[in-house]
């Protein structure tokens, strides 16, 4: 009797503790089953270009139902707090790049050394990476045989002056090392005091080191000061671009708004980019008559756009890259948008197409159509979230009338920029300028689609412009739309930074054509201009230097060229611009 009483207590005591080990491992089985269900969902078995996997809508709506109450409607700085323990975060990644870091030195060397023939003939890394942090503060006159011109660009004393103090005024995030973003990256010991202090120096250390395990995308957020997106040499951005091509996709939906398809995309690491898909081959050109706001968004052209900007050293368009994109697996299974879901169809070349909803070029005929199901696309990195950086959109001032029969008040009234230059924020400050950089910018690569821009409202009037939406580029190679320098030669009106700068890209030594193909080779869509468009480049650049020229001549050097430099606020009144 009393061995079966003990048998009978050992019997409930093994029960209660495994209902007990249960309870307490229920929470991260379920975590990962349902990481397991996101990595494999829709895509267990191979999908046939001419039929679709059984069960697709039921497996669709079973999935939304279970992760709707999951998944962030808007990613806050509250809500992205602890990535630490989550995979691909920036904690795994920062690991491997430190065991790796001897390898990554050789292999910049052994970039830096490769030849201008071997750069035209697109022999690249397998992964392109962008130029990192030039060595040195030496000033260099110029590439040397077999140099790399971006690092002879980048190490310009024209491409290394530094930005003035940063206040928290300047900064965009006034981000805290003694503030946690990451409660579970560090234990408690190191929370600050009421004082705001932490409470010893190991708490310290971490506080120091704990910005550099938050995502990429968020580095990229928090780095975002009152005179540049992104520093020149940041780190940071080549492993942004590096995620927005290699990071898993796990959320896609169609984006309001817009004449033509637009997806958001987020990513496992909860980044998000905007997603253009290829719509025309890189050899199609614009047919002459296409009205500017009709023509084709180009995923190209948002690439070299970026290039273009940060060869120029404005550094004011948001990282892109090029991504091969397979439709089925990262795109049809993984979005919860019903309306884009409901456009997929097979073509009768038995490729994977779909079409979505928006104001042009959204239905059968012009549907996007993969290679069974790969399809090529840009993806540019959202800004912060607008709860959290509010931004201001402004009216381009030399905007177009989008209407095929009127014209603009500054096509028809040659004195126009002098009503501008006496109209706020134009009569004082880097406004007018950031307005010329922007002219110039858009007429290097032939875009008229220029109708607005936006700035962060934290900083007011004395910040630079944002270059976002730049799809409608390099769509013309073989025409120089002039209308598009109308606001430089109006105004006659630079900075003394960017008119050194471009005289600077018209020589040899630094001739921009070679330095976009370089530049643009480390993208995984490469080529992503054909020859025609880089010789443009070359071209357009020596007409806008003719017409500061012209300015320069009529007005004369020291009306034309602003006495300021990049970076620095300026304090000029309105009648300085006069």
């Amino acid at each position: 009797m009393f061995r079966k009483f003990r048998v009978l207590l050992l019997t409930v005591f093994l029960v209660a503790c495994t209902v007990h080990i249960m309870i307490d491992l229920l929470p991260k089985l379920e975590k990962r089953t349902s990481g397991a269900d996101s990595e494999d969902s829709g895509c267990q078995c191979a999908h046939h270009a001419g039929a679709e996997s059984p069960g697709w809508a039921k497996q669709q709506r079973v999935r939304s139902a279970a992760d709707a109450g999951a998944w962030p409607n808007k990613h806050t700085l509250r809500i992205l707090q602890d990535f630490s323990s989550e995979p691909n975060s920036n904690h795994t990644t920062l690991q491997s790049r430190e065991k790796s870091a001897g390898t990554g030195q050789r292999a910049a060397e052994s970039h830096r050394r490769r030849t201008d023939a071997d750069v035209s003939a697109g022999k690249a890394d397998e992964h392109k990476p962008l130029i990192g942090e030039a060595s040195g503060g030496r000033t260099v006159a110029g590439p040397g045989p077999g140099a790399s011109r971006l690092v002879a660009l980048f190490e310009h004393p024209l491409y290394r002056i530094g930005l003035p103090p940063l206040t928290e005024r300047d900064t965009l995030f006034n981000v805290n090392t003694d503030i946690r973003f990451y409660p579970k990256a560090t234990d408690q010991q190191g929370w600050p005091t009421e004082d705001g202090n932490v409470q010893d120096e190991e708490s310290a250390r971490v506080a120091e080191t704990t910005a550099e395990l938050y995502p990429n995308w968020l580095r990229f957020h928090i780095g975002i000061n009152r005179y540049e997106l992104y520093a020149r040499h940041n780190p940071v951005l080549d492993a942004l671009l590096l995620d927005l091509v290699t990071q898993k996709i796990t959320s896609v939906a169609m984006k309001s708004g817009g004449t033509q398809l637009k997806l958001i995309m987020t990513f496992h690491n909860y980044g998000q980019a905007l997603f253009k898909p290829m719509k025309q081959t890189r050899e199609q050109q614009t047919p002459p008559d296409f009205f500017y706001f009709s023509d084709f968004e180009r995923h190209n052209a948002e690439v070299a756009a970026f290039h273009l900007d940060r060869v120029l050293d404005f550094r004011r368009v948001p990282p892109v890259a090029g991504r091969l994109v397979n439709m089925t697996r990262e795109i049809r299974d993984v979005t919860r948008d019903k309306k884009l879901w409901k456009t997929f169809f097979i073509s009768p070349a038995n490729n994977v197409c779909f079409y979505g909803e928006c104001s042009y070029y959204c239905s059968t005929e012009h549907a996007l159509c993969g290679k069974p199901d790969q399809i090529e696309g840009s993806l540019a990195a959202f800004l912060p979230d607008l709860n959290l950086a509010k931004r201001k959109t402004w009216r381009n001032p030399w905007r177009r009338s989008y209407h095929k029969r009127k014209k603009a008040e500054w096509e028809v009234d040659p004195d126009y920029c002098d009503e501008v230059k006496q109209t706020p924020p134009y009569d004082r400050g880097t406004r007018l300028l950031d307005v010329m950089d922007m002219t110039i910018f858009d007429f290097l690569m032939g875009n008229m689609d220029r109708h607005h821009y936006e700035t962060f409202e934290k900083f007011g009037n004395d910040t630079f412009i944002i270059h976002l939406d730049n799809g409608r580029g390099f769509g013309k190679h073989s025409h120089d739309e002039m209308s598009i320098l109308v606001p430089l030669s109006q105004c006659c009106r630079v900075k003394k930074s960017t008119f050194l700068r471009l005289q600077l890209l018209a020589k040899d030594d630094y001739r921009l054509s070679a330095l976009m193909e370089e530049s643009l080779l480390r993208d995984r869509l490469s080529p992503i201009l054909i020859r025609p468009h880089l010789q443009a480049l070359d071209r357009r650049l020596g007409l806008v230097l003719r017409v500061l020229a012209d300015c320069v001549e009529k007005e004369g050097y020291g009306n034309v060229v602003e006495e300021n430099v990049d970076g620095e606020s300026a304090t000029r009144t309105a009648s300085a611009h006069r």
